[in-house]
């Protein structure tokens, strides 16, 4: 297990402890630690969550339309209008106006939908459905995140370890300085090795340095994948998680879990049973609507109206035209789903090829670090003999020197051999869905 110990300038403890990252100084991360602060902190998880929220509350405004619609109403009017009276009623003196006069109005009303043929139900279901896609989004942002984390993570650690390989190598190069200028005191060894070993330990001094701003990149960007101030002191506990064989891993059953798994794919299912609910609700338009209303009031020509004026009744609603509308919704919810069921083997496509490749990066990396483990052990072994040989004048400065080099690079090796592979297993775990902690917005 990786932990890091977190040194912050006082004025950053409060946002700190408000992430749950750190309540002291020198306070101790776990890796796990480090993801939960991300995914507390990271603003691509506060946007996923929101939309799942959202999507939450369509839901709920698309079962609205399972109740009564209640309102109450006032209305004042003051009309005049001409009355056509048959020619038999008209008299002199009788007027063929009525009005103007006062209209006062006030009352209750209420509109229920009894039936609809089907569509309130499909548009549930299709709100649902989209809460559904908020929800994998949201998982699938949590994995990336995680992802990230990882990286960073396991980045900063390689480069402590590269910091490490060229401070060792420095050491190295000057303690060869001073053997070189030993024996050119000696009258063994002419001027020209000792030059030699003073350029190697210059360009030892140079690789330090390169190293050294490797670490402040790399803590930068672990600080800012966790969401914490960048210029935040990070130091990692570079003990690796244990190396686990990739022989040990059923690929069958790892596809079959990212199948089951991977949000993306269960978005995508969301997807199709939005897109088919869209259907239900563009052949509900087909059907007959029934409605039943009722309502209450008084009206008058007085500011308190006094004359009773109630309704109760049911009305039926089928279109018979609509400019062929409704053929062409229908045809494009149509075409809606086919996209999304297409999608969806495209991307179950994609997953199973992204595990795939995630697999066999893992055993590559696994086979690196088996290897890099001998090669530095050879390395080791062929500098102490030049060394030997070199100080016992039964060898040259050239020999010495690129010994050094090679213990140096296969040292350098051996540190990315690690750390890929450590960050290549991160990546399979996020192939197969299995990265972030589980939790739904």
């Amino acid at each position: 297990m990786y932990h890091f110990a977190f040194r912050v300038p006082a004025w950053t403890w409060p946002l700190l402890i408000l992430a749950g990252a750190a309540q002291a100084a020198d306070r101790v991360l776990s890796l796990e630690e480090a993801v939960k602060i991300a995914l507390e902190q990271n603003p691509l998880t506060r946007v996923a969550g929101e939309s799942a929220a959202g999507a939450k509350e369509a839901v709920g405004e698309a079962r609205a339309s399972y109740y009564p619609d209640l309102a109450i109403r006032a209305s004042f009017n003051r009309w005049e209008r001409h009355a056509f009276l048959p020619s038999g009623l008209a008299r002199p003196g009788i007027p063929s106006t009525i009005g103007p006069t006062n209209d006062w109005y006030t009352g209750v009303a209420t509109r229920y939908t009894l039936f609809d043929f089907g569509r309130r139900r499909a548009e549930t279901g299709a709100a649902r459905a989209r809460l559904g896609i908020a929800r994998e989004d949201a998982g699938r942002v949590r994995e990336d995140i995680a992802l990230s984390v990882h990286q960073a993570y396991f980045g900063l650690a390689a480069s402590l370890e590269m910091e490490g390989v060229a401070r060792k190598a420095l050491t190295r190069a000057e303690d060869h300085v001073r053997v070189a200028r030993s024996r050119k005191e000696a009258g063994a060894v002419p001027q020209a090795d000792v030059v030699r070993a003073q350029v190697e330990a210059a360009g030892a001094q140079l690789a330090l340095e390169h190293a050294q701003g490797m670490v402040r990149v790399a803590a930068g960007s672990l600080n800012t994948a966790m969401g914490v101030p960048v210029e935040a002191s990070v130091e990692v506990d570079r003990n690796p998680r244990e190396i686990i064989p990739p022989a040990s891993i059923d690929l069958t059953e790892a596809l079959e879990r990212a199948v089951s798994a991977r949000p993306e794919l269960r978005g995508a299912q969301q997807r199709i049973e939005a897109s088919r609910r869209g259907v239900d609700v563009v052949r509900g338009a087909y059907g007959p609507k029934v409605k039943g209303e009722a309502s209450l009031g008084w009206r008058d020509t007085s500011y308190f109206p006094q004359d009773k004026d109630w309704l109760v009744g049911v009305s039926v609603e089928l279109p018979i035209f609509t400019g062929f509308s409704r053929k062409h919704r229908l045809a494009r919810a149509k075409s809606e789903l086919s996209r999304e069921e297409a999608d969806a083997r495209r991307l179950m496509q994609t997953v199973r090829q992204e595990v795939w490749a995630a697999h066999s990066k893992l055993r590559e990396s696994y086979e690196a670090t088996v290897s890099t483990e001998v090669q530095v052990r050879d390395a080791r072994e062929s500098l102490r003999l030049a060394s030997e040989r070199y100080q016992a004048g039964a060898g040259v400065i050239t020999d010495l020197l690129d010994s050094e080099a090679a213990l140096a690079r296969a040292e350098a090796v051996r540190v990315a051999a690690l750390w890929d592979y450590q960050a290549a297993r991160s990546t399979f775990q996020r192939s197969v869905g299995e990265l972030s902690p589980k939790s739904q917005p």
